[in-house]
């Protein structure tokens, strides 16, 4: 046997024990070279079976969430030929609650999900065994299940937070101290317990080895007089920092121990100091008792009184130095001045001794304080054209720092304010430009915040608001403001303005635009008209000849170009129509009309519009007259004395359909029991009177022998279709209450009937009733006149 490439597989074969070496290292083996095999020909023993076993590492992945049981792998003997002889079984860690094998194929499944860092692998036993007598084939076997890690942990810091010290003034790399976070994942398989290091927040004063977590400063001149106290925030990443890995973090105190860096000053009196506040203290003592040693401080006018007052505290008799005006460094550095101290009860039988007071001296030095750069402007306004490239520089903000020792600005864009990145600036120089281009009908106004950092010390920071308008550029030329329709007397003289017009442009804004005007070059040589630019966003059409004909030219076309004072300037070319036109001495207009020219000329306005209504009147009269003919020359539909029946008359009066209960008596049709007798048909015209028909029963004997014919033929008829159909019966039947509908059965008579009836039925039937009214009339004549004759 050899070695099955599965390595998901172990195969129990015959080859000889130790021939085959693991491919991975040796695992723990209850293996022995000899087994117990069956008996052979009857004979009492065991039989030394040769054996082998291919020694291959089963995994299975941790944390698996699948719903079927997870699929292990194979245990395959040599001795299995396939006809379910041979029965698998499985002993050990987890046999039968964890893992389990099927009998007769040797697929080894786990039940439930495993975690690699409760348990990482299992030790079983494999052996086959005879299904029949459950006697083994071969020996038991030994192999291990190996739980396969997935990233399912996070670095944990055990011994966080962390506290640390180091010293100010340290150089940049002092050691400070080291961080370690441990990964529960399986750290010979993948990166899942790969860890890296970074800085969340502390930076720039510290920084981090992604390696070995090693803590060091990284700014030098850390002053710990300045800030004393640092909280570092690390992170630890596994999967080597990649995207996607498992992260923890933990916190890092760290403060600065503090070095003999100053010598020892006397006390200055801060910048900063508030109005109103106390900067000093001075005593003077008096060797009497009670109200006798009462001091009264009273401040020397000369350098310092109007910057400084002082008070008596009542409890000690000390004089407090109030500060009276803001203090400021960078304009004088220190103040010195005298203060009096005298009693403020005198004895006059003393007064000879002396002055009862004493002088002394007062110098207060002012310390320097670090202070916010300051922005030369309380705001900026920036003007900027639409669509102007990225990286174009649209302005400037400048800020210093006022302090002693004036250190670099840095500056910075609020993100708050320009969250769409429309914006960048120079750290250096302060230089503002886009960062993509800008549409003015998107956003005509941006608000950004400009910040200036002090360089030595960050935490000092001053803001200003620049605010920054998108100017529209000018992106549509102007054009005729209208489609102006002009005129040109015939009597024009040189150098008149026959039409005034404007201009309009769709950029905005419409304030302030200005537009000129002037003729194309090319049209430098027109001998008819010319334009003028009024200067005030109009123009006018100047004639530069007289003696217009419209005999000889009619129209005349006028280019014109217009341009607008946008950037870029924008300009198009309108054009102007001018029609030659008849006009009265003072100038208003007769005529355009070209056919007018071969009127007589003496003709005026009022008698063209006299002529006009009469031709008007003329029409209408023989309108009149046609419509009166044609209503008394109706033609008669039936011109002859044919029967009625043959003929189909077409008249276009649709009725009112079933709703319509005015134009006939429906009820006729429908209930037999009003018909009334003696009614004689009135589609035609009867020869003679018929005699009125009894009324039928609706039981009528004659039809229903009809149907009950007619249905045995079709019962018997072969060709007749096999499923049911309709049937039609073309048969009136005898005695219809309603008379018949139709003229198979009617009788052609010459005696004249009265169709007057017809003009009672409504409007609907009376087409119907001329026509059968001018038959009357006809008809009569012609019996008139055969009775003459």
């Amino acid at each position: 046997s050899g070695i099955l490439p599965n390595p998901r597989k172990v195969q129990l074969g015959l080859a000889t024990p130790g021939t085959v070496a693991p491919p991975h290292p040796p695992l723990p083996s209850s293996s022995t070279p000899s087994s117990a095999g069956p008996m052979r020909n009857g004979a009492a023993g065991f039989q030394r079976v040769k054996r082998g076993w291919v020694w291959n590492q089963f995994f299975v992945l941790e944390e698996y969430m699948g719903s079927d049981p997870q699929y292990v792998g194979k245990l395959h003997t040599d001795l299995d030929k396939g006809d379910s002889a041979v029965k698998y079984t499985l002993s050990g860690d987890g046999a039968g609650s964890i893992f389990t094998i099927d009998q007769t194929t040797g697929d080894i499944h786990a039940l439930r999900s495993l975690d690699r860092e409760e348990k990482p692998y299992y030790t079983l036993r494999a052996q086959a065994v005879d299904i029949n007598t459950n006697r083994p084939l071969e020996p038991e076997s030994e192999f291990v299940i190996k739980v396969q890690d997935i990233n399912d942990n996070e670095p944990k810091f055990l011994e966080g937070p962390y506290t640390a010290s180091v010293p100010e003034m340290s150089p940049v790399g002092t050691y400070v101290t080291q961080v370690t976070a441990t990964d529960a994942d399986d750290p010979t398989y993948g990166n899942s317990a790969r860890v890296v290091y970074s800085i969340l927040h502390g930076q720039p004063y510290f920084s981090v080895d992604p390696k070995t977590g090693v803590i060091k400063t990284a700014l030098p001149n850390m002053d710990r007089e300045v800030k004393e106290q640092y909280q570092v925030l690390i992170q630890a990443k596994d999967m080597g920092g990649q995207l996607g890995g498992l992260a923890g973090t933990t916190t890092v105190n760290i403060t600065l121990s503090d070095v003999n860096d100053n010598p020892p000053r006397f006390s200055k009196i801060p910048e900063s100091s508030a109005v109103g506040s106390a900067v000093g203290r001075i005593k003077a003592h008096d060797l009497d008792i009670g109200k006798n040693a009462e001091v009264e401080y009273t401040i020397v006018p000369g350098d310092g009184g109007a910057m400084f007052d002082i008070t008596t505290n009542e409890h000690n008799q000390e004089g407090i130095i109030i500060l009276k005006r803001p203090l400021d460094y960078e304009t004088k550095k220190a103040y010195t001045f005298k203060v009096d101290a005298s009693n403020a009860h005198l004895d006059p039988r003393f007064q000879s001794f002396g002055a009862f007071k004493d002088t002394a001296t007062v110098k207060i030095n002012v310390l320097d304080v670090d202070e916010p750069p300051v922005f030369n402007k309380p705001s900026y306004v920036m003007d900027v054209y639409e669509d102007t490239p990225a990286g174009t520089i649209i302005g400037a903000v400048t800020a210093q720092d006022l302090d002693a020792s004036s250190s670099p600005v840095r500056y910075s864009i609020d993100w708050k304010s320009d969250l769409d990145s429309y914006f960048d600036i120079d750290p250096v120089e302060g230089t503002i430009s886009t960062n993509e281009l800008l549409d003015r009908e998107s956003i005509a106004q941006h608000n950004i915040s400009i910040v200036a950092t002090k360089l030595s010390n960050p935490v000092l920071t001053s803001r200003v608001a620049v605010t920054v308008h998108v100017l529209d550029i000018n992106e549509f030329p102007p054009e005729l403001a209208s489609p102006y329709e002009t005129f040109v007397c015939e009597n024009a003289k040189v150098g008149q303005v026959i039409q005034t017009f404007g201009a309009k442009d769709q950029d905005l804004p419409s304030a302030g635009q200005q537009f000129s005007f002037k003729s194309l070059k090319e049209d430098g040589k027109n001998k008819n008209f010319t334009i003028r630019d009024f200067g005030n966003n109009t123009a006018g059409i100047v004639t530069k000849r007289s003696g217009f004909r419209r005999r000889l030219q009619e129209i005349y076309f006028l280019p014109v170009v217009i341009e607008d004072n946008g950037y870029p300037p924008k300009s198009s070319t309108g054009t102007l129509t001018i029609r030659v036109c008849g006009c009265e001495s003072d100038g208003s207009l007769l005529t355009c009309s070209a056919e007018a020219i071969f009127l007589p000329v003496g003709l005026s306005t009022g008698a063209l519009i006299a002529i006009l209504l009469c031709i008007i009147i003329l029409l209408v009269i023989v309108v009149l007259y046609v419509g009166l003919r044609r209503q008394k020359k109706k033609e008669t539909l039936m011109s002859s004395k044919e029967d009625i029946r043959d003929n189909v008359i077409h008249y276009d009066d649709e009725g009112g359909g079933e709703e319509d209960t005015h134009a006939f008596d429906m009820g006729t049709l429908r209930n037999p029991k009003v018909v009334k007798e003696n009614m004689f048909r009135r589609d035609v015209k009867p020869e003679m009177k018929r005699s009125p028909r009894p009324p039928v029963s609706q039981d009528s004997a004659d039809i229903r022998d009809f149907i009950n014919q007619r249905l045995k033929e079709h019962d018997v008829d072969n060709s007749a279709p096999p499923y049911d159909s309709l049937a039609t019966y073309a048969y009136e039947g005898d005695g219809s209450v309603a008379e018949s509908l139709s003229s198979i059965d009617s009788l052609a008579v010459d005696h004249e009937e009265d169709y007057d009836y017809l003009n009672d039925w409504g409007p609907r039937f009376k087409t119907l009733a001329g026509i059968f009214g001018e038959q009357s009339e006809t008809q009569s004549d012609s019996t008139t006149t055969e009775n003459t004759h």
